[in-house]
């Protein structure tokens, strides 16, 4: 199954210069359809001692327990996560070490997603933990927090390997006459995860205005991504939503829980500077992954007008320099916060705030 993406009709007014994709997938739409425009966002001051950085893992669990409850509606935890997961289930869990070991998918975090799905009936040896890159996903030592049985699994075990990718399944874009034009599925996620759960972060990102749930899906999914922001004037607001909407990977992305124990509010998706790190102490839940990430900007924002420095929706030009920078008004990029409501045109989720339902919960 081969097709065109092309701006939808309400964007194409507004959008310009959009690249011409061709998306070649031979994966039908699953029917699952989860909770739109439904968000709920946990807080706990004790889930995480800012001047150590040490996380509560009974912090974390009433966290977990809280907003998988109050999103499915359970009163039971067991009852909320057998809403998502079968004992049949092979389960990626999609995590974010981009930024490791400063700032990753925390390993008490994974934990506990995996003692629940072990909790339903999942086998520990069809529980994947997976990145593209090995030496970051090595840096976390997830395996010191999980049963030995679980699968921690690197797709690029040399970097621009494409062994892991599935050939059949791919992008195809020609942002600047480059090379290499394909971006690739990940191997698991079409020949062997049934579900998969995304856990990102909280994150200022240079070229995308914010790293949340569509981007790490999109890009952490994908070979040859990073070819979108090869220049100052990026591909980010298009490339990030294609790639999120191409199956099968947007079906079997049936749970999104975003890690914001800690965050970063400028330099993402690393953490240049101590001061860059900050600490909201939640966790969103949610299927929706345009709802969740509209109201990650509002986080990012909100810190960065604390901060005294430009917003991720400011394009002006004098703010650019040709590398990445430590100056909270200086950036390699024009930011492309624009691609969440890029998304939401493609129908990937609710971008409209108002018609957003925000469940907050403090512990």
């Amino acid at each position: 199954m081969q097709w065109t993406a092309a701006a939808p009709a309400a964007l194409a007014s507004v959008t310009s210069d959009i690249p011409k994709y061709r998306s070649v997938s031979s994966y039908q739409p699953h029917p699952y359809k989860g909770f739109p425009a439904n968000v709920v966002s946990v807080h706990s001051a004790k889930s995480i001692d800012e001047a150590t950085e040490k996380v509560d893992p009974q912090a974390v669990r009433q966290m977990i327990e809280r907003g998988m409850t109050a999103l499915t509606g359970e009163s039971n935890p067991v009852a909320a996560w057998k809403r998502f997961f079968t004992p049949s289930d092979v389960v990626g869990i999609k995590v974010n070490c981009s930024g490791a070991p400063k700032i990753m998918s925390h390993p008490v975090v994974v934990a506990d997603i995996v003692r629940n799905l072990l909790g339903v009936g999942v086998k520990p040896d069809q529980i994947y933990i997976y990145e593209r890159f090995p030496d970051q996903l090595e840096s976390v030592n997830y395996g010191k927090y999980l049963d030995g049985k679980v699968n921690i699994q690197a797709v690029e075990m040399s970097r621009g390997s494409i062994l892991n990718y599935d050939p059949a399944t791919y992008v195809e874009v020609n942002f600047f006459g480059e090379e290499d034009t394909r971006s690739n599925l990940v191997r698991l996620v079409s020949e062997k995860f049934t579900k998969i759960i995304n856990v990102p972060n909280m994150k200022d990102h240079g070229a995308a205005g914010v790293t949340g749930c569509l981007k790490n899906i999109a890009y952490g999914n994908f070979s040859n991504v990073a070819r979108s922001h090869a220049h100052e004037k990026t591909n980010t607001k298009t490339f990030i939503a294609t790639l999120a909407s191409m199956e099968p990977l947007k079906s079997k992305t049936v749970l999104n829980i975003m890690d914001g124990l800690k965050g970063i509010w400028h330099g993402g998706p690393f953490q240049l500077k101590p001061e860059y790190a900050f600490f909201p102490k939640q966790m969103m839940f949610g299927t929706d992954m345009v709802a969740m990430d509209r109201l990650l900007i509002d986080v990012i924002e909100s810190k960065r007008k604390a901060e005294h420095a430009r917003s991720v929706w400011d394009r002006s030009r004098d703010q650019l320099i040709t590398s990445r920078s430590t100056d909270p008004n200086k950036n390699q990029f024009i930011r492309e916060p624009g691609h969440i409501e890029y998304a939401g045109g493609l129908g990937l989720g609710e971008y409209d705030i108002k018609k957003i339902r925000l469940q907050e919960f403090k512990l």
